[in-house]
C-alpha cells in the first residue's frame, strides 16, 4: 500500500510522466538491467518510456539519417558537428524500427510534438530528423529506436516488487553525453550508493 501512495503522490496528476525510472541492481529482466528510463506517458491504461543509456551498437546518427533517406550519403560530410556526436539509443523492446526523439522545447511541430514536462518534448516524425540534419533542430536531443511499454497496472506492480526506483527528471540525465555514467548518476540522485547494493546485484 505504501508504494501506491508513493506513486499517487509523485506527480501532479498522480502518475509518473516526466519522471525517471532507475532499475534496481537485482532487476531480472536483462533488457532493463542497469537502465535509466524517462517516462513519457503514464496513466491508468499503462505507461510508455524511453531507455536513456543503452546505445545502438554500430549505428551512428549520420548512418541513420542516410538509412532513412533523410540525407544522401554524399551529404554526411556537411552535417553540423554536433549532429555527428548525437547518440542513437535502444529506447526499448517495442517498435524497434521506429525513431523517437526526446528534445528541448525550442523545437515544436504542430500536432506532432508532445510536451511532456518543462524542458522535455517528444517528437516521433521524420521531420525533426530533417531539421536536425539542417542544423535547425532543437538545442539538445536524443534519438531512440523503440520504446519501453507497460500495460495497465504493470509498472505499478514492478515498482511494488522493487524492480524500479523513481526520481525527478534531470536534463543532464536526459540529454547528457556520457551514457555509461547515467545509471550511477541517477542512483546517486536518489541517494543510493551502488556499492551498498552490490551484493544484491551479484558482484564480487
Amino acid at each position: 500500500m505504501h508504494a501506491n501512495r508513493t506513486i499517487a503522490g509523485s506527480a501532479h496528476r498522480g502518475y509518473l510522466d516526466g519522471q525517471m525510472l532507475v532499475a534496481m541492481p537485482g532487476m531480472t529482466d536483462e533488457r532493463f538491467q542497469r537502465t535509466v528510463v524517462y517516462i513519457c506517458a503514464h496513466s491508468a491504461e499503462g505507461a510508455m518510456g524511453i531507455v536513456l543509456n543503452k546505445p545502438a551498437a554500430d549505428l551512428s546518427f549520420p548512418d541513420l539519417l542516410v538509412q532513412l533517406d533523410v540525407i544522401p550519403e554524399k551529404e554526411r560530410i556537411r552535417l553540423p558537428n554536433r549532429v555527428g556526436r548525437m547518440h542513437v539509443l535502444i529506447g526499448g523492446p517495442v517498435e524497434t524500427s521506429r525513431g523517437f526523439v526526446l528534445h528541448t522545447p525550442d523545437f515544436f511541430i504542430d500536432q506532432s510534438t508532445l510536451p511532456i514536462e518543462e524542458g522535455v518534448c517528444l517528437t516521433a516524425t521524420v521531420d525533426i530528423l530533417r531539421a536536425i540534419a539542417r542544423g535547425k533542430g532543437p538545442e539538445s536531443a536524443v534519438l531512440a529506436l523503440g520504446y519501453a511499454g507497460w500495460s495497465a497496472g504493470q509498472l505499478e506492480s514492478e515498482i511494488q516488487a522493487n524492480g524500479w526506483l523513481n526520481c525527478a527528471s534531470d536534463p543532464s540525465l536526459v540529454f547528457g553525453p556520457s551514457l555509461e555514467a547515467k545509471y550511477d548518476v541517477a542512483l546517486r540522485k536518489i541517494g543510493i550508493d551502488l556499492g551498498m547494493l552490490s551484493s544484491e546485484a551479484g558482484h564480487a
